[in-house]
């Protein structure tokens, strides 16, 4: 045997005790046993193992605890806000289609309601009709107030307006109408006196020289009939009216600046509360107010129809939307 080789396998040998590894040596260089290794567990493989599986079976059981509160979470919120959200619809729903059907109802029930009474015209029979003339004056409707004003002077009325239709009379006396009229505003003032009594609404003659004009042979006729126990007051609601009133009138009838005042024969106003306060103190009084609307104004206070003589000029929609027309 060569003496280096077996130093070499001396030396591969004492390498192998290093390790802790038992080694049976043969210096003859024979072949050796392997070594037979038997597997044992170390006690602190199984206490790290035990460790692990109870940290895992904790984890599990958080796991399990988190994905139950994650259910009742999903849970909780569907029923607390799509659950109320979808009742809160079917609420909102049913409120709607209740006002529908309740404003239906309603809508039939004001169509059905009899808001122009019906006129039912009864027609006389043959036996009523060879009934006396006696009880026919009784039942046939009496003449209105208004027109009764006028009725017993209907002929010094028409008398005196035709005098207007002459030529001008630029030298009368104050009171008295100094121009003449045309046939149109000589009708609406027979209209206006016969038809009307002196109370009602009469067509503008287009512009406010016009509508003066035929409200001066008004004046001068009234003058004829009651002498100075009347008053005019004129309703216009701007000072611009008022003074192509006041010019229009002291032109057709030769007035003054002193016809125009409160203890005069003209008042100009710009409000109807004091046109109304003023015609109830001539009422008072025993004096008769005579009213005049101009045309520019857009409606008549309800207090101005109780007074016996009124004169409404009523423009059309072209004036009414133009007012520079009644100039």
């Amino acid at each position: 045997m060569n003496p280096s080789y077996g130093n070499k396998w001396l030396l591969a040998a004492k390498q192998q005790n290093y390790f802790g590894i038992p080694q049976y040596i043969n210096p003859a260089g024979a072949t050796l046993p392997k070594a037979t290794f038997k597997a044992v567990d170390e006690p602190w493989q199984q206490l790290a193992l035990q460790e692990l599986q109870q940290k895992r079976a904790e984890l599990q059981a958080e796991i399990n605890v988190l994905e139950s509160r994650k259910t009742q979470l999903e849970a909780e919120i569907n029923n607390h806000f799509v659950g109320n959200a979808d009742g809160i619809s079917r609420r909102v729903k049913g409120f709607h289609d209740y006002l529908t059907v309740a404003l239906q109802d309603l809508a039939r029930s004001v169509e059905q309601l009899p808001l122009i009474p019906e006129t039912v015209t009864l027609q006389p029979s043959p036996l009523d009709q060879s009934s006396s003339s006696s009880v026919a004056a009784e039942q046939a409707p009496a003449p209105s107030t208004a027109i009764g004003i006028f009725s017993d002077d209907a002929d010094l009325i028409i008398e005196r307006l035709n005098t207007f239709k002459n030529n001008p009379d630029f030298s009368a006396e104050p009171w008295q109408l100094r121009r003449s009229l045309d046939e149109n505003s000589m009708q609406l003032l027979l209209r206006w006196f016969l038809e009307q009594g002196g109370r009602g609404a009469q067509p503008s003659g287009g512009s406010r020289n016009r509508n003066v004009l035929v409200t001066a042979a008004a004046v001068a006729t009234l003058g004829e009939l009651y002498g100075d126990r009347f008053q005019t007051l004129v309703l216009a609601g701007e000072p611009e009216r008022l003074g192509d009133w006041r010019r229009g009138l002291q032109d057709c009838l030769g007035l003054t600046r002193e016809d125009f005042g409160p203890n005069s024969g003209v008042v100009l106003f710009e409000r109807h509360e004091a046109l109304v306060e003023r015609a109830d103190r001539l009422e008072e009084r025993g004096e008769l107010p005579f009213i005049v609307i101009d045309a520019a104004e857009a409606s008549v206070a309800i207090p101005i129809l109780q007074f016996p003589l009124w004169l409404v000029f009523a423009a059309d929609p072209a004036e009414l939307n133009n007012p520079e027309d009644l100039l």
